[in-house]
């Protein structure tokens, strides 16, 4: 199935896929929980590059995005050898310090969302590790698309 196929929550999804594999797995034989975070990073970074906002950038720039909380809804397991599709959306960019992110990972064999997440961001510099206003690069690379915005307003 396509990843363009999948009921993600929200329209325009940045998407990255990932084949589940068996050293993510706890003594229960699923995928343990601490992964999960790790994938939803990967779709971050991903996600960067996309926008052309790499980790390279940033360093010119003397600014990052340093996560301040996860909120993370387990809702099915994930086993070694599922493909898995790892969606993440910006919800929120207030062109000074704060920004949000909300993920989706869904099985593509099937279709059923494994996680929703929320997580939640402040502007840093890089340098000093503390708060610092948003460049113009973060403020325009890292936009609320309008279908999204459109989508939270209905929701």
């Amino acid at each position: 199935m396509p990843t363009t196929d999948l009921a993600w929550d929200y329209p325009e999804p940045h998407v990255i896929e990932h084949t589940a594999l068996a050293e993510e797995a706890d003594g229960y034989g699923h995928i343990n929980n601490s992964v999960y975070l790790q994938w939803l990073d990967q779709c971050v970074w991903d996600h960067c590059d996309a926008v052309a906002m790499g980790p390279g950038l940033c360093r010119e720039l003397n600014r990052g995005f340093a996560a301040t909380r996860h909120e993370i809804d387990y809702i099915r397991s994930a086993y070694p050898g599922d493909q898995v599709a790892i969606a993440n959306w910006v919800t929120l960019n207030d062109k000074r310090l704060r920004a949000e992110r909300r993920f989706q990972v869904i099985r593509v064999t099937d279709g059923q969302t494994l996680l929703r997440a929320r997580s939640y961001y402040v502007c840093t510099d890089l340098t000093s590790g503390r708060p610092a206003r948003m460049p113009e690069e973060f403020k325009s690379g890292f936009q609320v698309l309008p279908a999204v915005a459109e989508a939270l307003t209905e929701g």
